[in-house]
């Protein structure tokens, strides 16, 4: 089976559609099948083109056996609802162009966040009459409203119809939570071709490890407990609500307890700013690093603080660090509310705190830092736990599905 996937994310870049497309086509190679992918040049979340690439009208490379084509596109930082939305559809025309040349595909992908990458698929699989199959991965444009990057208006109504409309089209559905399932039913969508294939983590790269001390030794982290987050700095986030923890954990005089961030997005230059201006002696900014170096500073964290603003969208998603934090044994502040906080709980992989409660934020991290024996207790359920969440595992599911999907629409066309 030949599988053709949009995805506006791919490696180098290390968010998690990028890594969750990667590992996923990956396995697909090693089970025996063709996988093309139609990206664009690696530039999140900057947009700013990586070194070693240009920005090409088409280019292409082969990857672990997967074959990568790379379009021409508008680059925009993660930031600006109307530059983002023109990074997006100039994707999406050029990676539709680009597919009507790549021969004998048997069923089509187009991937979330953003659905125009998915309509760039849907485009394909329609003049090449192949299964488009939608990978949800977000509610998008909801989220745009979550984050208040763009107010109720005629423009985002327009775009709900088209997102609508992608799921109308789609022959199959993989949702990466149980929470979007429910919405799509609730607003018409079919139930019974929409599949829940949540995120998960490459155990074959992330697991327990002690501190990388050379690492511990160049930041300066000796004898430091070091909470840390890991991911974009984007204004779903909220990650001022944790300088706001740093400020207050520094006026209690918690001197040895450190906050680490590592990752780039629209709001990292600020919030480098505001720890400078303030003063945050407790705080270090890390820029993002390479895929292969990301391990080596989970290690360095005894704990893993996931953060999203206090909002209801965001009480349907799952973070996909979640999994690599478990894998690695690395206990989780959860502050997310909604179905991811459920399994923190479930599984007892941590604790849960209300987002941007600088008072309950900074509680639940003197409660762990202060009860070592629970904080080990969490790492080893973490280890546990991550075993349900195997990526390679995962991968098999959706391959399952995907094969029953092209093998059906075989059929249809067979007695048509």
């Amino acid at each position: 089976m030949h599988i053709l996937f949009f995805t506006d994310n791919f490696l180098p870049e290390v968010n998690a559609p990028a890594s969750r497309t990667y590992e996923h086509c990956r396995e697909w190679v090693q089970a025996g099948h063709e996988v093309t992918i139609i990206t664009c040049a690696p530039n999140f979340p900057t947009g700013k083109v990586f070194e070693g690439y240009k920005n090409k009208l088409y280019q292409s490379e082969m990857m672990d056996g997967i074959k990568v084509i790379r379009v021409w596109s508008y680059m925009a930082a993660n930031e600006g609802f109307l530059w983002r939305v023109l990074d997006y559809t100039s994707f999406m025309i050029t990676s539709f162009f680009a597919a009507l040349f790549v021969s004998k595909v048997d069923v089509i992908i187009g991937t979330s966040p953003q659905f125009f990458c998915a309509c760039g698929a849907w485009a394909a699989s329609f003049f090449k009459w192949k299964p488009f199959i939608f990978e949800l991965r977000d509610l998008w444009p909801e989220s745009i409203r979550a984050v208040g990057a763009m107010e109720k208006s005629k423009l985002l109504d327009i775009l709900e119809w088209i997102e609508l409309f992608l799921y109308r089209r789609a022959k199959l559905i993989f949702s990466v939570t149980y929470s979007f399932k429910k919405n799509l039913i609730d607003r018409g969508i079919d139930g019974e071709k929409i599949d829940v294939i949540t995120n998960s983590a490459d155990l074959s790269r992330y697991s327990p490890r002690d501190k990388d001390s050379d690492l511990v030794k160049e930041l300066g982290l000796e004898g430091k407990f070091v909470a840390g987050y890991i991911g974009t700095h984007g204004m779903a986030h909220g990650l001022d609500a944790l300088h706001g923890v740093a400020a207050k954990l520094q006026e209690e005089g918690h001197n040895d307890i450190v906050l680490l961030f590592l990752g780039d997005g629209a709001l990292k230059d600020g919030l480098m700013a505001h720890a400078k201006a303030e003063g945050l002696d407790n705080v270090l900014h890390l820029k993002s690093v390479s895929k292969d170096q990301v391990a080596r500073y989970w290690s360095l964290l005894d704990l893993s603080i996931i953060h999203l603003k206090r909002n209801d969208t965001f009480k349907t998603v799952i973070p996909s660090k979640m999994f690599e934090c478990m894998a690695m044994g690395i206990p989780i502040l959860h502050c997310v509310e909604g179905e991811s906080a459920d399994m923190i709980r479930i599984d007892e992989v941590g604790l849960t705190a209300i987002p941007e409660d600088i008072d309950d934020i900074s509680e639940k991290i003197l409660t762990l830092y202060k009860d070592q024996k629970f904080l080990r207790s969490l790492k080893r359920n973490g280890i546990v736990a991550a075993k349900k969440y195997d990526r390679k595992a995962m991968a098999k599911d959706m391959l399952y599905l995907l094969t029953s999907s092209f093998e059906d629409n075989e059929k249809e066309l067979n007695t048509a």
